[in-house]
């Protein structure tokens, strides 16, 4: 409880530097039911001219705030990789947003695996295989979990079908401030470039 409080206002922290966005589809300009923001170096968007990393802000052109502290002690006790993540993703959920299925390969690095870390309310997490059309399972993410997808599954599909907002759970995890009630927030940290060497 204690790290999730500290994420938590690390996450504020960086919201506040660098205020969520909705990006949108490239091709149909359709609006993500997500919000986003990012942290790090680098930080991943997508809009008319396509999904891409960048190292700044697209509404206020400064730089994305550093990655928060807790989130990168995660990465370096559950990543098994020799280098830092470049960029944390930070998707913000309303209670009836989703994400549908999708692979993460916008990077050059796929031998370094994708951590994700969970607050807010509990969601359906749905992955399968390689192609879109393999069979796929579901399991819970509660506020707290940490998901690492690497190795020969760096590349699996993988979305968040629904939240439960009405979870007993969210009265022993309460909300962070910056999410709306039932909401949930995820960092995804990834490494972008090419591996060290």
């Amino acid at each position: 409880m204690a790290a999730r409080t500290r994420l938590a206002a690390e996450v504020a922290a960086v919201l506040s530097a660098a205020p969520p966005v909705t990006p949108s589809m490239p091709r149909t300009g359709k609006p993500f039911s997500v919000r986003m923001s990012n942290a790090g170096p680098l930080g991943w968007v997508s809009d008319r001219h396509g999904y891409r990393y960048q190292p700044t802000h697209p509404g206020t052109g400064a730089p994305w705030p550093p990655i928060p502290p807790t989130a990168l002690v995660a990465w370096e006790a559950l990543a098994g990789f020799p280098a830092s993540p470049e960029a944390c993703l930070i998707n913000l959920y309303g209670p009836g947003a989703r994400m549908g299925l999708h692979q993460d390969r916008d990077e050059a690095d796929f031998s370094a695996p994708v951590l994700s870390l969970s607050l807010g309310a509990e969601a359906l997490f749905r992955y399968g295989g390689l192609q879109r059309s393999d069979p796929t399972r579901s399991v819970r993410l509660r506020p707290g979990d940490a998901l690492v997808i690497g190795g020969a599954s760096r590349l699996i599909h993988h979305g968040i079908d629904r939240l439960y907002p009405d979870d007993g759970l969210l009265a022993e995890n309460p909300q962070p401030g910056f999410l709306p009630a039932g909401g949930r927030c995820n960092l995804t940290l990834r490494r972008v470039g090419a591996p060290p060497t």
